[in-house]
Formats: C-alpha cells, sequence, structure tokens
C-alpha cells in the first residue's frame, strides 16, 4: 500500500529558546534529517511538511520524492489535518518533525503494521520505576508499569480511517495530542510497535547533544 508521510513542523520552539527545527546535528538541521528519514522509505510515495514557509524553504530542492508544504493551525491537530487533505495514498504516517533519528527500516516496519491492522504507532515499553506523587511533589505510591508505553511517532493510519477520526474530533469538540488519541475517539485501537533503536524527540538543548551522540 501506497503511504504518504504528513511531517508537523509548525511549532514555535518556545521551550527551546530559538528553531530547535533548523538546529544541526552533525551538519544537517532536525527537520532534515526527519524529511530525509521518510524519502529513503520506499512504501512513502510524497512528503508533506506541515510548516511556515520559511522553514520550509530551508529545506532546499532537488528531494527524490515530492515534497509538499502545508500551513499550520491553531492546535497540532489543525496542523494534522492541514496536512491530511494533501493526502491521496491509502496510507498516512504522522510524525513530529523534532524527532530527527527516526530510521527508514522502522518506518517499513510500522507500515507493514499499518497496513495490516489499520493503525500502527512505534512507541517504547515503559522500564522505569513509576511514582504518583502528591501536590508537593511528594512520592506516595508506585505504579504498575506493567502494558504502559510511551507513545512516540510516526502513527501511521489507513488514511479514510484518520480523517473519520479528525472528523469526529471535530464534530466534538476534543483536544488531542496524537493520532492515536484520535482514533480512540472512533473506538478503533492501534498497534503499537517497539522502535528498534533510539527515537527521541528534541524538547531541551541538551537533547541536541545526545541526538548528535547517538549518531556517533
Amino acid at each position: 500500500m501506497r503511504c504518504a508521510a504528513v511531517i508537523v513542523a509548525a511549532g514555535s520552539s518556545r521551550r527551546m529558546g530559538f528553531d530547535k527545527l533548523a538546529a544541526e546535528i552533525r551538519g544537517v538541521s532536525v527537520l532534515r534529517r526527519s524529511v530525509d528519514a521518510f524519502m529513503a522509505t520506499p512504501e512513502v510515495t510524497r512528503v508533506i511538511v506541515v510548516a511556515p514557509q520559511e522553514r520550509f524553504a530551508a529545506l532546499g530542492t532537488g528531494l527524490p520524492k515530492p515534497l509538499l508544504r502545508a500551513d499550520g493551525g491553531k492546535e497540532r491537530q489543525n496542523s494534522v489535518e492541514n496536512g491530511l487533505a494533501l493526502v491521496e495514498e491509502e496510507l498516512v504516517a504522522v510524525h513530529d518533525g523534532a524527532r530527527p533519528l527516526v530510521t527508514p527500516q522502522a518506518i517499513s516496519t510500522c507500515i507493514s503494521e499499518a497496513g495490516d491492522t489499520g493503525a500502527a504507532t512505534l512507541a517504547r515499553q515503559v522500564t522505569e520505576t513509576i511514582k504518583r506523587a502528591d501536590a508537593d511533589d511528594f512520592a506516595r505510591e508506585s505504579v504498575s508499569r506493567e502494558l504502559l508505553w510511551f507513545m512516540e511517532t510516526p502513527q501511521i493510519f489507513r488514511t479514510a480511517l484518520l480523517r473519520q477520526a479528525y472528523a469526529t474530533v471535530r464534530e466534538k469538540g476534543l483536544i488531542v495530542t496524537d493520532e492515536v488519541s484520535a482514533m480512540e475517539a472512533i473506538g478503533v485501537f492501534t498497534k503499537l510497535v517497539a522502535s528498534p533503536s533510539p527515537n527521541l524527540k528534541i524538547t531541551v538543548p541538551a537533547d541536541i547533544e545526545l541526538a548528535t551522540a547517538l549518531l556517533r
């Protein structure tokens, strides 16, 4: 099945204090690394970047597959819908532009699962001890980590299903932070695919150093 990628890169990077998507990791910007991973994935036929014109223009030209731009929206879910409007393929992969270490192999595995089940996402099992705190930040009790996962991206779906999910989210006035949550609104559960390698999200300046070290 053919797959389009919607890379969400419309945020302002307020927590970083600078444009984290333009920050370089071994000479290549965070956003360009994310784009390149999908360009190198055989099943992906086009890449749609949801970003301001200036950020999009910095990606350059001469890429091996069609590269399109969509405007960002007020909320992340609005940005995803804007990108989704340009999708013609049977499957769509939604990815945070700030996850530059995702690999084509991991993307392909997730696409395969989504083709079989209709909905799949890269994720990481919780391995740390989890505590529930009180209002004063004192640890009060342990929380079982069994069956708990950290969500990652890409999150990949049959395009028609994701459009239906976001139509429902819009009609109900819901705010969702990822596509797995949107799918839950229509009663569709998403297959969790364990990431085979680090797939961190660049959030604070130290993450740039960590990603650089991981690539070495």
